[in-house]
């Protein structure tokens, strides 16, 4: 590995085939070998004690290196700054993306609700259908109008041109039908 008199690595590093690579490799794990156990005692205070996550910094960190080794200065004592500072940046932009976006939780307790079954909503719907189709014309109207429109009595009794108290006796009698008739079906 060349250094230039300023302390620059030479453009080797930058070159695309596998002399520059092993040149950029050998830097990092030179990089690695002299200054990851003080890189690291850092992170790990910054990162609260937290071993996996100072361990991810570390590593992240000498990627950035090995990414940037053609401009690092590779002179005495000149790097070790220049990694703290990337270290530091990168447990303040994983702080920032933490608390940018809402806490995750444990998915467990959803487990324990009831889901509702689709199923068996689908063949009550299918039985009330039918169960609808055995009433008379008349009876299938007020109930279609009160109860699935959700229209009042009189505006029931305007639709059909009848007075309200027809309409009133035809949904009792509709419904005492319907009943009678999802209860053949099995639909308690």
């Amino acid at each position: 590995m060349r250094v230039r008199q300023d302390g620059l690595v030479t453009d080797e590093l930058r070159g695309s085939g596998d002399a520059g690579q092993a040149l950029a490799e050998e830097l990092v794990r030179a990089l690695y070998r002299e200054h990851a156990g003080p890189l690291f005692g850092f992170v790990l205070h910054l990162v609260g004690g937290d071993r996996q996550r100072a361990e991810d910094v570390v590593q992240e960190t000498l990627v950035r290196a090995w990414r940037h080794a053609d401009r690092l200065e590779v002179t005495a004592g000149s790097v070790r700054p220049w990694l703290v500072t990337v270290a530091r940046r990168i447990v303040i932009d994983d702080h920032r993306r933490s608390a940018a976006r809402p806490p995750e939780t444990d998915a467990s307790p959803l487990e324990l609700l009831p889901a509702e079954d689709e199923l068996d909503r689908a063949l009550r719907m299918m039985a009330i259908t039918d169960a609808l189709g055995a009433l008379s014309q008349a009876h299938r109207e007020v109930i279609v109008a009160s109860y699935l429109k959700g229209r009042s009595i009189a505006q029931v009794a305007a639709d059909l041109g009848v007075p309200e108290g027809t309409v009133k006796s035809r949904i009792f009698y509709a419904l005492r039908s319907l009943r009678i008739a999802l209860e053949e079906r099995g639909v308690t």
